[in-house]
C-alpha cells in the first residue's frame, strides 16, 4: 500500500485539517509546510503529486503515538528510515493503545475474518518461524475498518 494512500485514509479517518496534520509530523519530530502536506495529499495523476518517502510516514505516525498516548519519557525512539505494513500495523495499534481484541474488531467491521494467532504473527520479529508478512489487503481492510469505526462511513 502507497504512503500516500495510508496518510489520505488516516487523515480522513480521523478528520485531521492540514493544521491538525501539521501538528501531527510536528509531535513526531518534523516540521512540514502546508505546500507539501498538500502535495502529499493529492492523487497520483493530480498536478503537484509528490510521493510521501517512509521516514515522514514514520514521522507522522510517531507523531500519532505521541497525540493518542503522550510523549514518552527519556530518550525518544529514532525515527524508522523504512517502513512496511507489518511497521505501520504496529504503529497504529500502540498510537490507537489497542489491543488484540480491539485490532480483531477493526477487521470484523470490515467483514475480515483473521485470527488472533494470524494477527499476532504480525508483530513478531522477522527472523522467527511464525513471522508473516502484512499484504496490503490486510492493511487496507484495518485502514477501512478504522474509518467505520471512526466515521461511521
Amino acid at each position: 500500500m502507497g504512503n500516500n494512500d495510508i496518510l489520505r485514509i488516516l487523515r480522513y479517518t480521523f478528520h485531521y485539517h492540514d493544521y491538525k496534520m501539521k501538528e501531527v509530523f510536528a509531535l513526531g519530530g518534523r516540521e512540514i509546510p502546508v505546500e507539501e502536506l498538500g502535495n502529499w495529499l493529492k492523487k497520483e495523476e493530480e498536478d503537484g503529486f509528490k510521493k510521501l518517502q517512509d521516514k515522514d510516514l514514520a514521522h507522522f505516525l510517531e507523531g500519532l503515538i505521541v497525540l493518542h498516548r503522550g510523549k514518552k519519557e527519556g530518550e525518544q525512539p529514532a525515527i524508522q528510515k523504512s517502513l512496511n505494513n507489518n511497521t505501520v500495523l504496529r504503529k497504529l495499534k500502540i498510537a490507537l493503545h489497542y489491543k488484540e481484541e480491539d485490532m480483531l474488531e477493526i477487521f470484523a467491521l470490515r467483514g475480515f475474518r483473521l485470527s488472533k494467532h494470524e494477527l499476532s504473527a504480525f508483530f513478531r520479529n522477522p527472523s522467527q518461524a511464525q513471522y508473516r508478512e502484512c499484504k496490503d489487503q490486510v492493511l487496507r481492510n484495518f485502514l477501512l475498518g478504522l474509518q467505520l469505526k471512526f466515521r461511521g462511513v
